[in-house]
């Protein structure tokens, strides 16, 4: 049976160094989001700075995949695979990011505008990490895991969106993926007990139409059924005795994807 694993103080700190590796690579590539970019030179821009902080991206090679970042656009909900498509005005594009550092591992994620966009594609983006922050709130020593899940869903229903449910969140600490697994529906009051020492990647993925997934012939790539937009939003916390701290923190004002749209290319 699979455990859960407790973090320690030290294996906390080294978590934070991951984090703050992702943090500092993810808020580098989202200025680099803007018309005429290949999503291949983000992933090859990402790998490049990752090595020179003297990290690993954790993605290359797991489980068989490509790259380096996961570059979904549009209806792409997770796992896009990054190549020569050049993004275009109007689009929204998600990066997710991981790190392994001295054993550990971090992960996070962002939806973004390409130039100016859409109401509904702004308010989407919003939405997402809105309800990253509700399901944040339920983070409390002795609330179970799925008070966190329910007060993410609660929060994206509540703004006319679907939460997907093919995809969900993970424990994360010296496997990019542990137990438990942390949906973003559900009822609340179930699941494990909320704990000190516990490490989560907490990310919504979310649908301005239907919940419904396919995945493409790459094996990868997951869009939504009705083609409709999807965010993603993603950090990973930790359960201290101070309250839940956020590892993969970005600076104030970074991988938002809500700030106002600029005149020519986004910078």
């Amino acid at each position: 049976m699979s455990m859960i694993t407790f973090k320690s103080a030290a294996e906390l700190e080294a978590m934070r160094q991951s984090g703050r590796i992702a943090a500092a690579v993810l808020g580098e590539l989202e200025p680099l989001i803007r018309p005429g970019i290949r999503t291949r030179d983000l992933d090859l821009y990402a790998e490049k700075r990752t090595r020179e902080l003297g990290a690993v991206p954790a993605f290359k090679g797991y489980r068989g995949y490509p790259a380096s970042v996961c570059i979904s656009v549009n209806e792409e909900i997770i796992h896009g695979i990054p190549s020569g498509r050049i993004l275009q005005e109007g689009d929204i594009v998600s990066l997710d990011f991981g790190v392994l550092y001295e054993g550990f591992y971090s992960d996070s994620a962002l939806t973004a505008p390409v130039g100016r966009i859409s109401d509904e594609a702004r308010a989407l983006i919003a939405a997402a990490e809105r309800s990253f922050g509700k399901g944040l709130e339920q983070m409390k020593e002795g609330n179970r895991l799925s008070d966190v899940s329910a007060a993410i869903q609660a929060s994206v229903e509540s703004e006319g969106f679907s939460v997907i449910r093919q995809f969900v969140g993970h424990g994360i600490g010296r496997a990019l993926h542990e137990e438990p697994q942390v949906p973003n529906y559900g009822a609340p009051g179930r699941g494990p007990k909320i704990r000190t020492g516990m490490t989560l990647a907490i990310e919504p993925m979310i649908a301005a139409g239907g919940y419904e997934v396919e995945v493409l012939e790459d094996g990868w790539t997951a869009i939504t059924r009705d083609r409709r937009l999807s965010a993603h939003y993603e950090h990973t916390v930790a359960m201290t005795e101070n309250g839940p701290e956020i590892l993969s923190a970005r600076p104030p004002g970074a991988g938002t994807g809500t700030r106002p749209a600029k005149e020519g290319p986004h910078a």
